[in-house]
């Protein structure tokens, strides 16, 4: 989790405690570390589309399917 934090940070070029209080001012009901949690993996999810590894210079999903 402190890695994905930590790149996520880096791409955004923001600090840790910059983009959790992003996430804090956003958050319901949950924790912060479920909210953290929750928007790493939302963020990565969204770099995981067709869309956005083609953005990443990492051509299709389809042609990379483990053997």
């Amino acid at each position: 989790m402190w890695n994905a934090l930590s790149e996520v940070c880096r791409r955004e070029s923001k600090n840790a405690n910059e983009l959790c209080s992003m996430i804090n001012e956003r958050r319901r009901e949950s924790s912060l570390t479920a909210a953290v949690r929750v928007f790493i993996l939302a963020y990565f999810m969204a770099a995981a589309t067709e869309e956005g590894h083609a953005s990443a210079g990492h051509g299709s999903l389809a042609d990379s399917r483990l053997s």
